[in-house]
């Protein structure tokens, strides 16, 4: 059997979206597929910081974080991309002068800005999101913030079409529907990712396979030779996807492992 690179969404993928938790299929399911020889990643658009409730329950070969500005394999960083600080100076003030509120995601840390937000959904994000995932503050207006790229919520009194502008050099904005944007630099996607991990390896894009479920997954979805997505997916998708599973608290991981004969 040819060596395969399998690649995983997290939220509503490899672990169910309400609880976190990571199917006992799914987990028996990565196992054989390591013990077969294929290897196992996690591509996600969280920044490695956030690999918290992954680790120790998903057997992986490595993290590919932050929508690709951070590649890690055999416990080595492989590529980390970094923002500027003139840059991220820029976009921290832009986002307060456009009155946009959001979070700043760093490898090690995620940064909100301090105090309480006038956004009642970034509130709530804070307080159960990142309940546990050690969640820092700074004032964005004086203190510089290590970050790879950013998540940013708009409402009726931001500036939306400035804020973007501002972004269009460097920064693409994926936007995630009701005024949230995924903000990461422009080039690196969790495609740009999964090729680094390809021609490492030396593994045939035909044999690469993507599991995802929502559209901050479309460029893996696009470019992996194979393309699986979860029953529970954004319509976005689906022109690109070559299987569609079960969501993964009905067994979908494994259930697509035994599908494709993968193991």
């Amino acid at each position: 059997m040819k060596r395969k690179a399998l690649f995983f969404d997290i939220d509503g993928t490899l672990l169910v979206d309400a609880s976190k938790e990571l199917p006992k299929s799914a987990a028996l399911a990565l196992t054989e597929a390591r013990r077969a020889g294929h290897l196992v990643f996690i591509n996600s658009g969280r920044t490695r910081c956030l690999m918290k409730d992954v680790e120790g329950k998903v057997p992986v070969d490595g993290y590919l974080c932050g929508c690709g500005t951070y590649i890690e394999a055999e416990g080595k960083a492989l590529l980390h991309r970094k923002i500027s600080a003139k840059r991220r100076w820029e976009l921290q003030k832009a986002i307060l002068e456009c009155k946009l509120d959001g979070i700043l995601e760093g490898p090690k840390a995620c940064t909100v800005q301090t105090g309480v937000s006038h956004m009642d959904e970034i509130e709530h994000v804070k307080n159960v999101v990142y309940k546990n995932q050690g969640l820092a503050s700074a004032d964005w207006n004086t203190e510089l913030v290590d970050f790879d790229k950013f998540c940013v919520l708009a409402d009726e009194n931001s500036d939306e079409e400035g804020f973007l502008k501002i972004l269009a050099p460097d920064v693409t904005a994926i936007d995630r529907g009701h005024g949230l944007y995924e903000c990461v630099p422009t080039g690196y996607d969790k495609a740009t990712a999964m090729e680094v991990i390809l021609k490492r390896y030396g593994i045939a894009r035909e044999d690469s396979y993507a599991f995802g479920d929502s559209m901050n997954d479309l460029a893996m979805i696009r470019y992996a030779g194979n393309s699986i997505i979860m029953e529970n997916h954004a319509k976005g998708l689906e022109p690109y996807a070559t299987f569609i599973t079960k969501d993964v608290e009905d067994d979908g991981i494994a259930w697509a492992f035994e599908q494709l004969h993968i193991i």
